[in-house]
């Protein structure tokens, strides 16, 4: 048997056929319609799907259609602002129309169902992907299931607060670990670090403009202004996850992103800082930090692993 997952993004629709195993038959990808068409954008891309794998959906056990917002019990978007949604019951609209199984879940959550299915997180049963990138976001994996909270809407990690009164952030509270850890965060405090010293080896290939995520990174090596400005990301990073490794204490921490692209450069020294502030100390329930491995397949594959039990 196989499964289909859908990975809907606020300009494109990323779409899946996979086997029980996670090997891929067939992927497609549409130009997002938003709003009310939604749904007729789904069914015409799972169309496609099954019409360029040779199938028919008589050999689709299920479909599953990750989204950003909050997804209700009844697989409802109560509300997505990138795509221009409130209370859409896109479950129902599908349901109507397709003769195969549906099941709705928000986008980050299917992130992190697929990493611990298909990916880096594979083999363990309890695991937290976060991802860094123009917010925080992620998912909470425990025995092998999704942890969604109270109607869906829990597992938001990118608002708990790790610096109280902080830098505000986009949800209007003060000092929240998205507001510290996103690229976003990053690129803002690497500018005003090069603007504070304009004798920083930054500027010579970066200008305040073109400042990024990336260029600390590259110049930490060689230069202080920029290390201090990693220091300044690792110390809030660590923080966020020692909170997560506590509360949850999953067996793996997956770092996903455009911040993960630093690798080894970014786990290393935060395996370290979790390890010295973990509760009770690393040797008898250790935290593992590694970088996801799926990228932007990791939606579509945990949209298809929902719908796989």
């Amino acid at each position: 048997m196989y499964y289909m997952g859908l990975d809907v993004g606020g300009t494109t629709v990323k779409g899946m056929i996979v086997d029980g195993n996670g090997k891929i038959i067939c992927e497609e990808n549409a130009p997002t319609r938003c709003g009310e068409e939604l749904a007729d954008c789904i069914i015409d891309l799972a169309d496609t799907l099954v019409r360029h794998a040779g199938k028919t959906y008589s050999a689709i056990k299920g479909i599953g259609v990750c989204s950003p917002g909050t997804i209700d019990a009844n697989g409802a978007v109560v509300f997505s602002g990138n795509l221009k949604l409130k209370n859409y019951p896109l479950k129902e609209l599908l349901s109507k129309r397709l003769s195969v199984p549906v099941n709705i879940l928000n986008d980050a959550n299917a992130a992190a169902l697929g990493e611990a299915r298909f990916g880096a997180g594979k083999g363990y049963k309890d695991s937290v992907l976060v991802t860094l990138g123009t917010g925080v976001g992620g998912g909470v994996v425990i025995g092998g299931k999704l942890f969604e909270g109270n109607k869906g809407a829990g597992a938001e990690i990118g608002h708990m607060v790790i610096e109280r009164g902080g830098n505000i952030c986009t949800c209007g509270r003060r000092g929240c670990f998205e507001a510290y850890c996103s690229a976003r965060a990053l690129t803002a405090r690497t500018k005003w670090a090069m603007e504070e010293d304009t004798s920083s080896d930054m500027w010579k290939t970066y200008s305040y403009a073109t400042a990024d995520g990336r260029t600390a990174f590259e110049y930490m090596d060689v230069d202080r202004t920029a290390r201090l400005v990693v220091n300044w990301y690792m110390k809030y990073l660590a923080c966020g996850l020692v909170n997560l490794a506590n509360i949850f204490r999953p067996e793996i921490i997956l770092i996903g992103g455009g911040v993960a692209a630093q690798g080894s450069r970014l786990t290393v020294p935060l395996q370290k800082l979790l390890n010295e502030e973990l509760f009770g100390g690393s040797d008898y329930a250790p935290v593992k930090v590694e970088c996801a491995s799926l990228g932007n397949r990791a939606g579509g594959y945990g949209a298809a692993a929902s719908v796989m039990n």
